[in-house]
């Protein structure tokens, strides 16, 4: 018997026994169930490590501090990746009113896995359609690289205000939480400098996301040199820079208004000028009258 199946069945025993719980009624008023790595402390996702063609264990706890009966469907996270390594000792498990039952899952790393994180998660399911997912941060023993590129900075316009574009790429191995700092300088000193901050959301190797950072007060004519710069974990940094000219348009149409008024009117009294030097010959065509510097 292999080691994944010996797993999961000593999970399927453990599964059966389903822990009573006395949920307080804030837990009860707050919605419902709750769905969590196993344990006797508080962890907020699951962390396995192994190297390649490991098989690696949990257990997540279902807890159901409701007054009835629920019926839960557990699966790995779909698509391509370490979702599909996963394997849980049900796939059904009902948790009856006001209990917790824990359900062992193992994760086989495939041999030929190449190092470093490899994020998955768990996914719950009610029978009502509400869902939970249970992060999974797995990282496969090896050589690790952590690097970070910022990429398509822009800046465009909004509602009067300026928005900064750009894209964060991790070009590593590793799970990063990049802090962004922005700021711009122009022709007439520092426009804009906003140090550095966390994203809301961690970059897992390979991915690409698109971010925008909301410049509320742009100037309001200055040519401006907008940089990027993103830092993370394990010496990862990248930087990325945009051009923004902020012209008032409105201004400029009123000065081109004007100096086209000004110049047809200098074309205007011009052209009737040049009619008042001219006289009429004989027969009728105009002969401009030409003075010279010579007297008789």
């Amino acid at each position: 018997m292999s080691r994944r199946i010996r797993a999961v069945a000593a999970g399927a025993a453990a599964l059966a026994v389903a822990v009573l719980l006395c949920a307080p009624p804030s837990a009860a008023a707050a919605g419902g169930w709750r769905a969590a790595p196993a344990g006797t402390h508080e962890r907020p996702y699951f962390y396995l490590e192994g190297g390649p063609g490991s098989v690696l264990t949990d257990r997540l706890a279902l807890t159901n501090p409701t007054g009835r009966a629920r019926t839960f469907t557990v699966t790995g996270n779909s698509g391509p990746g370490a979702g599909a390594w996963i394997v849980t000792a049900a796939k059904t498990v009902e948790v009856p009113a006001r209990t917790r039952a824990e359900v062992p899952f193992t994760v086989t790393v495939p041999a030929g896995t190449a190092p470093g994180d490899h994020p998955a998660a768990l996914r719950v399911r009610d029978r009502r359609g509400a869902e939970r997912a249970v992060r999974i941060h797995l990282r496969v023993s090896g050589p690790t690289l952590s690097a970070l590129t910022v990429e398509n900075v822009s800046v465009g316009e909004r509602d009067g205000a300026a928005v900064i574009r750009y894209d964060l790429v991790n070009r590593g191995n590793t799970t990063l939480d990049p802090r962004v700092a922005v700021r711009a300088d122009g022709l007439l000193g520092t426009a804009l400098r906003r140090p550095a901050h966390r994203l809301p959301a961690e970059l897992p190797p390979g991915r690409r996301i698109t971010r925008t950072e909301v410049w509320p007060d742009p100037p309001a004519l200055d040519s401006v040199d907008v940089t990027v710069m993103a830092t993370a974990a394990g010496g990862a940094h990248g930087t990325g820079r945009a051009t923004y000219t902020a012209v008032p348009w409105g201004a400029v149409g009123l000065v081109c208004a004007g100096g086209g008024a000004v110049v047809g009117g200098w074309f205007l009294r011009r052209r009737r000028r040049r009619g008042a030097d001219e006289t009429p010959d004989q027969e009728g065509v105009p002969v401009r009258e030409l003075t010279t510097g010579v007297t008789a």
